[in-house]
Formats: C-alpha cells, sequence, structure tokens
C-alpha cells in the first residue's frame, strides 16, 4: 500500500485525531444558530398540535350532530 493510499482511506470515514478549535466567535454562533433551531422545533411541534386539537374538535362537533 503507498502512503497516498493510507491517506486516502484515511479521510474515507475513518477518524484521523484532528479537531477544529472555534473561535469565541464561532462558538457564540453556533450557540446562536443552535437556540434558533430549537424554538423553531418547538413551535413546528406546537403548530402541528394546535392544528390537530382544532381539526379533532371540529370532528366531534361534526359528528355530535347526527
Amino acid at each position: 500500500m503507498t502512503q497516498d493510499n493510507h491517506l486516502t482511506s484515511a479521510r474515507e470515514g475513518q477518524p484521523t485525531g484532528e479537531s477544529l478549535k472555534l473561535t469565541p466567535e464561532q462558538e457564540a454562533a453556533r450557540k446562536k444558530r443552535n437556540v434558533v433551531i430549537a424554538w423553531s422545533l418547538v413551535a413546528f411541534m406546537v403548530a402541528v398540535f394546535a392544528i390537530t386539537v382544532v381539526r379533532l374538535s371540529q370532528n366531534i362537533a361534526a359528528g355530535a350532530g347526527t
């Protein structure tokens, strides 16, 4: 095995032991992004729940009259 093949195979899904140190600005930006994603997910779940409750109540009201 040549050295080039060894380097290529190390990049294909194998850990190389390298890590990237983020600057404080990058860490703050990452945290802000994560918070925005989390709140967006919560808002989506609330919207799905509210729509489900409204539609179920409409179906129950329509079924109660018959």
